[in-house]
Protein backbone atom coordinates (compact mmCIF):
# COMPACT_ATOMS: atom_id res chain seq x y z
CA UNK A 1 0.00 0.00 0.00
CA UNK A 2 1.27 3.45 -0.94
CA UNK A 3 1.89 5.79 2.01
CA UNK A 4 1.51 9.51 1.51
CA UNK A 5 2.66 12.24 3.86
CA UNK A 6 0.43 15.32 3.82
CA UNK A 7 2.21 18.39 5.20
CA UNK A 8 -0.31 21.22 5.60
CA UNK A 9 -0.66 23.80 8.35
CA UNK A 10 -4.39 24.38 7.85
CA UNK A 11 -6.08 21.58 9.78
CA UNK A 12 -9.32 21.64 7.75
CA UNK A 13 -7.43 21.38 4.47
CA UNK A 14 -5.12 18.67 5.81
CA UNK A 15 -8.07 16.61 7.04
CA UNK A 16 -9.93 17.04 3.75
CA UNK A 17 -6.90 15.84 1.77
CA UNK A 18 -6.41 12.93 4.18
CA UNK A 19 -10.04 11.88 3.90
CA UNK A 20 -9.97 11.94 0.09
CA UNK A 21 -6.75 9.93 -0.07
CA UNK A 22 -7.88 7.40 2.52
CA UNK A 23 -11.18 6.96 0.67
CA UNK A 24 -9.04 6.03 -2.36
CA UNK A 25 -7.38 3.29 -0.31
CA UNK A 26 -4.12 5.09 0.48
CA UNK A 27 -2.37 5.27 3.83
CA UNK A 28 -1.87 8.88 4.94
CA UNK A 29 0.43 10.42 7.53
CA UNK A 30 -0.16 14.02 8.61
CA UNK A 31 2.10 16.86 9.65
CA UNK A 32 1.23 20.49 10.38
CA UNK A 33 4.57 21.96 9.24
CA UNK A 34 7.82 21.03 7.54
CA UNK A 35 9.62 20.26 10.80
CA UNK A 36 7.02 17.66 11.73
CA UNK A 37 7.04 16.45 8.14
CA UNK A 38 10.79 15.87 8.23
CA UNK A 39 10.48 13.85 11.44
CA UNK A 40 7.78 11.67 9.85
CA UNK A 41 9.80 11.19 6.68
CA UNK A 42 12.82 10.04 8.66
CA UNK A 43 10.73 7.75 10.85
CA UNK A 44 8.26 6.27 8.31
CA UNK A 45 9.78 6.82 4.85
CA UNK A 46 6.51 7.61 3.00
CA UNK A 47 6.28 6.91 -0.71
CA UNK A 48 5.02 10.38 -1.72
CA UNK A 49 5.00 13.79 0.00
CA UNK A 50 2.30 16.39 -0.61
CA UNK A 51 3.31 19.66 0.99
CA UNK A 52 2.02 23.17 1.31
CA UNK A 53 4.69 25.80 0.77
CA UNK A 54 3.80 28.56 3.23
CA UNK A 55 3.86 27.14 6.78
CA UNK A 56 5.30 28.08 10.17
CA UNK A 57 8.55 26.66 11.61
CA UNK A 58 9.75 25.06 8.34
CA UNK A 59 7.98 25.76 5.07
CA UNK A 60 7.59 23.32 2.20
CA UNK A 61 10.51 24.71 0.19
CA UNK A 62 12.77 24.44 3.23
CA UNK A 63 11.60 20.86 3.79
CA UNK A 64 12.41 19.90 0.21
CA UNK A 65 15.81 21.60 0.41
CA UNK A 66 16.59 19.91 3.73
CA UNK A 67 15.84 16.51 2.21
CA UNK A 68 17.95 17.16 -0.87
CA UNK A 69 20.94 18.57 1.00
CA UNK A 70 21.08 16.51 4.19
CA UNK A 71 19.16 13.33 3.38
CA UNK A 72 20.13 12.23 -0.14
CA UNK A 73 18.57 8.80 0.48
CA UNK A 74 15.22 10.59 0.05
CA UNK A 75 16.17 12.45 -3.13
CA UNK A 76 13.99 10.19 -5.31
CA UNK A 77 10.93 10.51 -3.08
CA UNK A 78 8.16 12.12 -5.17
CA UNK A 79 7.30 15.55 -3.81
CA UNK A 80 4.18 17.54 -4.76
CA UNK A 81 3.72 21.16 -3.75
CA UNK A 82 0.08 22.01 -3.05
CA UNK A 83 -0.28 25.71 -2.41
CA UNK A 84 -2.29 28.88 -2.74
CA UNK A 85 0.73 30.55 -4.41
CA UNK A 86 -0.68 30.43 -7.92
CA UNK A 87 1.56 32.83 -9.80
CA UNK A 88 3.75 31.41 -12.56
CA UNK A 89 7.07 32.44 -10.98
CA UNK A 90 6.24 30.63 -7.73
CA UNK A 91 5.35 27.52 -9.71
CA UNK A 92 8.61 27.66 -11.66
CA UNK A 93 10.55 28.24 -8.44
CA UNK A 94 8.96 25.14 -6.90
CA UNK A 95 9.72 23.01 -9.92
CA UNK A 96 13.32 24.27 -10.08
CA UNK A 97 13.70 23.40 -6.40
CA UNK A 98 13.07 19.77 -7.29
CA UNK A 99 9.34 19.27 -6.78
CA UNK A 100 7.86 16.60 -9.03
CA UNK A 101 4.67 18.56 -9.37
CA UNK A 102 2.98 21.78 -8.32
CA UNK A 103 -0.75 22.17 -7.73
CA UNK A 104 -2.68 25.21 -6.64
CA UNK A 105 -5.61 25.50 -4.27
CA UNK A 106 -8.54 25.04 -4.41
CA UNK A 107 -7.68 21.38 -4.82
CA UNK A 108 -8.94 19.48 -7.84
CA UNK A 109 -9.00 16.02 -6.29
CA UNK A 110 -9.37 14.27 -9.66
CA UNK A 111 -6.12 15.88 -10.82
CA UNK A 112 -4.39 15.16 -7.50
CA UNK A 113 -5.43 11.50 -7.65
CA UNK A 114 -4.24 11.20 -11.27
CA UNK A 115 -0.85 12.59 -10.27
CA UNK A 116 -0.61 10.24 -7.30
CA UNK A 117 -1.61 7.25 -9.44
CA UNK A 118 1.10 8.12 -11.95
CA UNK A 119 3.71 8.43 -9.21
CA UNK A 120 2.52 5.21 -7.57
CA UNK A 121 2.92 3.37 -10.88
CA UNK A 122 6.52 4.65 -11.13
CA UNK A 123 7.21 3.48 -7.59
CA UNK A 124 5.70 0.05 -8.20
CA UNK A 125 7.66 -0.38 -11.45
CA UNK A 126 10.95 0.49 -9.74
CA UNK A 127 10.22 -1.87 -6.85
CA UNK A 128 9.28 -4.66 -9.27
CA UNK A 129 12.57 -4.11 -11.12
CA UNK A 130 14.47 -4.38 -7.84
CA UNK A 131 15.48 -0.74 -7.81
CA UNK A 132 15.34 1.39 -4.68
CA UNK A 133 13.02 4.35 -4.94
Amino acid sequence: MITILCVEDEMDVRELITEELEDAGLRVLQASNGKEGLELILRHRPDIVISDITMPEMDGAELLAELQINYPQFSNMPFIFLTALADREKMLEGMRAGADNYMTKPIDFDVLMAKIQGLALRIENRVAAGLEF
